[in-house]
């Protein structure tokens, strides 16, 4: 069961004036919420990457980051979060161009009232909670989407589920934090959702692939991109979709990307995506059994996949097999 401050709403505040973060946290006290501040915006930004955040509450006139440019990219990180922004009047055309855009949820004139701080931090807690119920149900629709798409390959039933299965097993051995695990089982479902765009006959067919049709194959990760950016999903989802085929040793596709500029999460998810799709009958071969998928997958290691995740996958089928009595 969640604990009492488990269940609560974070609301983070952020100003480089600590004199109203200091007003901001008592105004606020025993108020239902998890109330917490940030004097810049990484500051801020290290926050929301590490933790989920209800509502953003941040001055735009700071050093180093404006307020608008910290909110636009908190919208990448954690699209279900809201933001209002404190401004003065100068910059009020500003703030109005970013609510228009969908960037800002409201503002707050500075200097702002006790009152008009606390209603508009009442309405985005409420916008929060209708967004999460969204999410919620979007769930149900990410995962039909997924055997949406394994229906157009025979040879994939389940496979979007196999895979989000181990990516989590991978993701929670290497300690990445648990709502990006979360994202993490969106992007499994998802990875392939480009293959909407290939047609059945390429990816049924029986025959190894001419050039031209594995040059419309390599489209679908930018194509699955597209949509998921579309419906609004994080980054992690998105950079899941866009990056999953490409390769430790930089010989992978949409980009070329090499090593560590491959982001984590695709790189978890492109692990268990080759164990899983290795164990599959395919109309040219038999599924591997386990010995022959670590021999295949020890060889794709520092050049398919990174070495350390390999490792990782190697411990977690380790773990899986029967121990001997």
């Amino acid at each position: 069961m969640q604990s009492k401050e488990q269940q609560r709403e974070t609301v983070l505040f952020v100003d480089d004036e600590k004199s109203y973060l200091a007003y901001t946290s008592d105004l606020f006290e025993n108020r239902g919420l998890n109330i917490l501040t940030a004097s810049s915006a990484m500051e801020a930004l290290q926050i929301v990457e590490h933790q989920s955040v209800a509502v953003v509450v941040s001055d735009n006139e700071m050093p180093g980051m404006r307020g608008i440019e910290l909110l636009a990219r908190i919208k990448e990180v954690s699209p279900h979060t809201v933001k209002i922004m404190m401004t003065g009047s100068a910059d009020l055309s500003t703030t109005l161009a970013a609510i228009n855009s969908g960037e800002v949820f409201r503002f707050v004139l500075k200097p702002w009232k006790k009152a008009e701080m606390l209603r508009a931090v009442k309405d985005g807690i409420r916008r929060y909670r209708v967004l999460q119920a969204i999410k919620r149900e979007d769930e149900f629709i990410l995962h039909s989407l997924a055997q949406t798409i394994e229906l157009k390959d025979a040879c994939t039933k389940g496979h979007c589920d196999r895979v989000a299965t181990l990516a989590l097993r991978l993701a929670a051995k290497l300690g990445v934090p648990e709502d990006v695990q979360q994202e993490i089982r969106y992007g499994s479902w998802l990875h392939d959702c480009g293959k909407i765009g290939v047609p059945e006959a390429i990816l049924n067919a029986e025959r190894a692939l001419t050039p031209e049709e594995f040059k419309i194959v390599m489209k679908h990760p930018e194509w699955g991109c597209e949509v998921v950016r579309k419906a609004n999903l994080s980054k992690t989802v998105q950079n899941i979709v866009l990056y999953h085929h490409e390769r430790f040793d930089g010989k992978g596709y949409p980009y070329g990307l090499e090593g560590s500029n491959i982001p984590i999460e695709a790189q978890i998810v492109a692990t268990a995506d080759i164990c899983d799709a290795l164990t599959m009958d395919r109309p040219y071969r038999k599924g591997f059994n386990r010995d022959e998928v670590m021999w295949t997958m020890k060889g794709m290691s520092g050049s398919n996949l990174d070495p350390k995740l390999v490792q990782t996958l190697f411990f977690l089928l380790a773990e899986d097999q029967p121990t001997e009595i």
